[in-house]
Order: structure tokens, then sequence, then C-alpha cells
């Protein structure tokens, strides 16, 4: 993704897509604060049970960061709330836990001219599901609003090219020949870069080398999904193959979350949704469609749909393997054979 930070007289900085929901929509359950609905992180309480209403509506909310790394935005054209320039800030960040120990960060935002409260999750939140609150801080260090647009693999990872060559991922460029798993040598056709903090949400996964036969360490966001094969009778899902994502991998020793600092975030788009290679590991390149680019700034999103018409890239064939079927027993089986293996 093209660098956030600008010079004096530069453009401004390019409007990001966030999806949010009305506060009001996301109340707790049970706990102290029965009903209330999620506000600033001092009215809160541990503890308490939050759940969005099944019939809550995603609002799709485009947002200018300011240069100042200040936690505010502005709004501008094209949101489907709000008005182009109008003011919204960053009040408190949760961090919520579902009933299966997954966490969850979301951000309660203040539109500043309707003074309406604004829930805005850093990843997928299922309505009607029961979210613990775990912390809530007023702290967001140097947060910004661009920081929720995350990509894929960090920045020295190896890709693997035809011929078996490897070269790390931030030295391609569009044209260059990746090899991929199904469809043999495919030229990239765009590449994404987001510097980010690595903490919380953001912080990557690390795939050990050796742990999935990888001669290095795999560094990718926790969303990205790897691609495993199965042999044998007992397989996770019932299926040779899976895609897992990262962070349901993460058993605190071969797979772990590294905090701290920054991370260089790198995605690769192909004409499909392919598989390629990177430290060795089969993993997925960005699946381009409406769900993804929404999440990119305005002008790389019109660039991708210049380059993809129709926007109607497809999963890799594939069972994703969620949490539900990784608990602890099955992760530690699964990493087991891939080591052994």
């Amino acid at each position: 993704m093209r660098g956030q930070t600008m010079s004096d007289g530069a453009q401004p900085f390019p409007a990001h897509t966030v999806h949010v929901y009305e506060a009001s929509a996301l109340r707790v359950r049970r706990g102290v604060n029965l009903r209330d609905a999620i506000a600033e992180a001092a009215a809160c309480e541990p503890g308490d049970v939050y759940r969005l209403d099944p019939a809550a509506r995603a609002w799709r909310m485009l947002l200018r960061p300011a240069a100042d790394r200040q936690p505010h935005a502005a709004i501008a054209e094209g949101s489907e709330i709000g008005a182009p320039g109008e003011r919204v800030d960053l009040v408190s960040l949760f961090t919520l836990m579902t009933e299966d120990g997954e966490r969850l960060e979301l951000l309660f935002a203040r539109h500043a001219a309707s003074g309406a409260g604004i829930a805005l999750p850093l990843s997928p939140i299922t309505p009607g599901a029961d979210y613990t609150l775990l912390a809530a801080t007023e702290d967001f260090g140097d947060m910004r609003i661009a920081d929720v647009v995350c990509v894929s693999f960090g920045a020295g990872t190896m890709v693997t090219l035809p011929g078996g060559s490897q070269r790390p991922i931030e030295s391609l460029a569009p044209g260059d020949q990746v090899l991929t798993r199904d469809h043999g040598p495919q030229p990239v056709r765009w590449i994404g870069r987001s510097t980010m903090r690595a903490n919380g949400a953001f912080a990557p996964v690390v795939i050990t080398a050796g742990t999935l036969g990888n001669a290095g360490d795999l560094v990718v966001s926790p969303h990205h999904r790897v691609f495993l094969y199965q042999r044998g009778v007992h397989r996770v899902g019932g299926v040779a193959e899976i895609l897992v994502q990262a962070k349901h991998l993460v058993d605190g020793e071969a797979v772990v979350r590294r905090e701290g600092g920054f991370v260089d975030y790198y995605s690769l788009v192909f004409d499909r949704h392919e598989i390629i290679y990177a430290e060795g590991i089969p993993a997925e390149s960005l699946m381009v469609n409406e769900a993804t680019t929404g999440h990119l700034p305005p002008d790389l999103a019109e660039e991708i749909r210049a380059r993809f018409p129709g926007l109607n890239q497809h999963q890799h064939f594939g069972t994703e393997a969620g949490r539900e079927l990784l608990d602890e027993a099955a992760r530690a089986a699964l990493l087991a054979r891939y080591r052994q293996g």
C-alpha cells in the first residue's frame, strides 16, 4: 500500500473505507451495565458481556486520517453516514473475547457534528454472539484510522519464483512471475504495502522455522490464511486440504504473536485467488472482490477495479478451518504432524 507520510504541499492522505455500527447496536446483555450501549472506556465495566444486535446494519464510512498522527479523522466523500469534512474522534479502544476464546479489538469513536457514538471493529464481529469485555483504554499510542487496513506478508518474506529461486517480497514488482500451486508461473498484477504498529489486532503472527516445513520464520498478518495438506485418516475438518488463518495456529511456542514496534505488511494480487509459496509454505494471495477492496484507500481500490473488471475472484478450493475445529488438541496434532513430516 502506498506510504502514509507526506511533505509540505503534497496531496492530503487518501481516505480509507471502514465499516462501522451505531454504538447503540452493541449493548450489555449480562453484567453490571445491563442493557447499556458501549461508550467511553470510563463508563464500561470489564466482565460485562456485549452482544451486537442481529438486525444492526454495517455502515460504510470513508475517513481521511489526520496528518499529525492524532486519533481523529475527517469524513470523506462517499460515506454512507456523516458529511464530508466532519470530524470523527477516536475515544476508546476495547479488547473483548468470544465464548471460544477469540479476541476482538474494537474502537469506540464519536461523530463530532452529531455527538453519536460509533463502534468500529478491527476484525469481523458476529451479530448475536456474546463478547466479554476484557479491557478498555483511552491510550491509543500512535494508532491512526489508516491502521485499520492490514495486509498479508511481513517484509523479508521469501517468495518462490518459477524455477525454485526465491526473492524477498519487497523486491517484487508488478509483472514479475511467481510460482503458484495450481497454475504454474503467474504474473503479479498489483502489490500493496502498509506500515503499522505491531500491537493488538495488528501484531503479526510468526510461524517459526521448521514448524510447517519452512526454512525461515514466516511472518504474516493474523487473518492471513495458509494452505495445509493433510495425509492420513485423522484430518481436521475431515478433508485433505484446508485454509487456516494464522492466528488460529498460535500455540505460544512454535507459532507466536510478535508484539512491539512496527511491521511492514505486503500483499500480492494475481488474476485469480492463488496459493503461492512463502518461506516454502503454501499461502493465499489477496482475494480481489468488493469485500477486500472495500478496505483499501479509494485510489488504490479504483486501480484494482480497473485492473480486475468484475471483482469476481473466488476463494481457492479448500475448507477453511476456524477456531471451532482447531481446538488445542487438534492444533497440537496438526503442527506435530507437519514437524514429523
